[in-house]
């Protein structure tokens, strides 16, 4: 296992409302200022106004604690050398059942136009124009990194209310080195579920040594895979060529919902290009304050939180495989998984589920309720030898096909991690002295989630980016939406974001889960709603309970 990704919204998981939850990621989860654009340089940043309690989420680290200097907005002019791109002409075709699709061009590298293109495939469901209005285009993103927005657009437009699907043309691009979008390419099925199931609690010497060698051959398949793109599939790089397309799909403003990491993505824009923002929605947010030790930390921390919600709802319920108690839950999971770091389960096929395997599986079912009754079924039949229920839940975490066959996710997610910012840790014995700390905030999987962060430490290309603040002066109001006991996206980088952003305004639920427009909350969904259709946004500070 690789690391806990950020996540994106998985549509083949998608509720009967509008929306879907979020699948939990690998990799590094932060990511930061990237090459091709002006390095962070001093701006104001103005507070957004008071954001509401957080009872669960912690406090977040601010950005004069984590020495972090503002983004800096890009000129406004566009440059000379860059006109081509921003002229091209969109050749659309029907495709995929209702929808249009097409591709353009983007530089590989922004500071050197001209030295190369990338190919970025899109994919829109046209504006049905009944019940209200044509607004533009609302641009997608699932988040990751490494989720498909093609894919994602394709699956979810349709559980868009009317009226959105109404104003809006609802639009997908797959970022550089994602999907269709000249994809990073690393390790092939096996060798991806060998790496996926290396152990990442080791006990010795040997086992270290093992998932040093398992980081090292991914991070050298991946640079003889797609070494050529590797420097130039930052966060920077997807924020100006999602202004390529704003500018070819005839907008002047952007209109954009992102989830997870799609929050910092369209993070990043606003503070690139502050006077293009339109109405923009950041579902579960990333601080882009923090440097990825911290977010590694708190995300160990989100973790944590969301086993608890989850451990009280199951001892509550008749046949809890937990127990009756959250202390005893806590208890029996650590058995559990000790018993399969040293027996690995039978699971019906040619691959065992190792210990690695099993953490992975409890971790993707932390990321939404509906996942709770899957992960009861599969630890009790754990207890009585079968493993692969736990198994079935690490394959979708991984998006592993029934062909034994990975989506390109988890190779995006640690290109464009381990481009974004330094890595936490350089050498095994920096991790395994960051294991208390980890511990620390999470007793469950804090020693799982510092090993993994081992990753981005061999990996071929140095890393641009750092930790910044975005201000985004100038922008139009950014509704930032944040969820008290999301696991992978803690409820205190919302509150942060917010806080740095000049026009931020916090939209908060209590609740469980990864992410909250289209999860279930009336409250939530009707003021995202508003903002979209009407572009009246929220109260900063408004909390939704139900």
């Amino acid at each position: 296992m690789s690391g806990v990704r950020g996540g994106q919204d998985t549509p083949h998981r998608r509720r009967l409302r509008r929306g879907t939850v979020l699948l939990a990621a690998c990799g590094l989860l932060l990511a930061g200022c990237s090459s091709g654009g002006p390095r962070p340089t001093a701006l104001p940043v103005t507070g957004s106004g008071t954001a509401a309690p957080d009872s669960t989420g912690g406090d977040s680290v601010t950005p004069a604690a984590s020495g972090a200097t503002p983004l800096q907005p890009l000129p406004a002019a566009t440059p000379a050398a860059l006109l081509p791109y921003y002229r091209q002409q969109l050749a659309w075709h029907a495709c995929d059942s209702g929808f249009e699709c097409t591709t353009f061009k983007v530089p590989l590298d922004y500071a050197h136009p001209g030295g190369g293109d990338l190919t970025l495939a899109v994919a829109r469901k046209k504006a049905s124009g009944t019940g209200h209005p044509r607004i533009g285009s609302l641009l997608l993103n699932p988040g990751g990194p490494g989720g498909s927005a093609v894919g994602y657009v394709e699956a979810v437009a349709a559980s868009y209310p009317a009226a959105v699907r109404a104003g809006y043309d609802l639009v997908g691009f797959d970022p550089r080195g994602v999907g269709r979008s000249s994809p990073v390419h690393c390790l092939s099925g096996p060798r991806m579920d060998a790496y996926a199931a290396t152990d990442v609690t080791p006990d010795d010497s040997a086992e270290v040594n093992a998932l040093v060698k398992a980081d090292r051959e991914y991070a050298t398949a991946c640079e003889r895979g797609s070494g050529r793109i590797l420097p130039y599939v930052g966060t920077t790089e997807a924020a100006r060529d999602m202004d390529v397309l704003r500018a070819l799909l005839g907008d002047d403003k952007l209109h954009y919902v992102g989830k997870s990491y799609g929050t910092f993505l369209g993070a990043t824009y606003a503070g690139l290009f502050p006077t293009r923002v339109g109405r923009m929605v950041l579902d579960g947010a990333l601080d882009p304050a923090l440097d990825s030790r911290q977010a590694g930390l708190g995300q160990a921390g989100g973790f944590e939180i969301a086993w608890s919600s989850f451990a009280r709802d199951c001892v509550s319920r008749s046949g809890c495989p937990f127990g009756t108690t959250v202390t005893e839950a806590g208890r029996k999971l650590d058995d559990l998984l000790r018993s399969i770091d040293r027996k690995p389960l039978p699971t019906g096929t040619a691959r065992p589920l190792t210990e690695s395997l099993a953490i992975t599986g409890v971790i993707q079912a932390m990321y939404a309720g509906f996942l709770w009754p899957q992960l009861r079924t599969a630890v009790t039949d754990a207890e009585h030898g079968d493993g692969a229920g736990l198994l079935a839940l690490a394959d979708s975490y991984y998006e592993r096909g029934k062909n034994g066959r990975y989506a390109n996710l988890m190779d995006a997610n640690l290109a464009v991690n381990c481009l974004d910012l330094p890595a936490p840790f350089t050498t095994p014995q920096q991790a395994a002295a960051a294991v208390p700390d980890f511990v620390r905030v999470s007793p469950h999987f804090g020693r799982a989630m510092a090993w993994m962060s081992l990753n981005c430490a061999y990996w071929p290309v140095k890393p641009i980016g750092r930790p910044h603040t975005i201000a985004a002066a100038g922008a139009a109001p950014i509704v930032v939406v944040g969820t008290t006991r999301d696991p992978a996206t803690p409820y205190a980088w919302a509150k942060s974001l917010a806080a740095q952003l000049s026009s931020g305004r916090l939209l908060t639920f209590q609740g469980d889960g990864h992410t909250a427009y289209g999860g279930g909350s009336d409250c939530i969904d009707t003021a995202v709603n508003l903002y979209l259709l009407e572009g009246t946004a929220p109260q900063n500070g408004k909390l939704c309970t139900k």
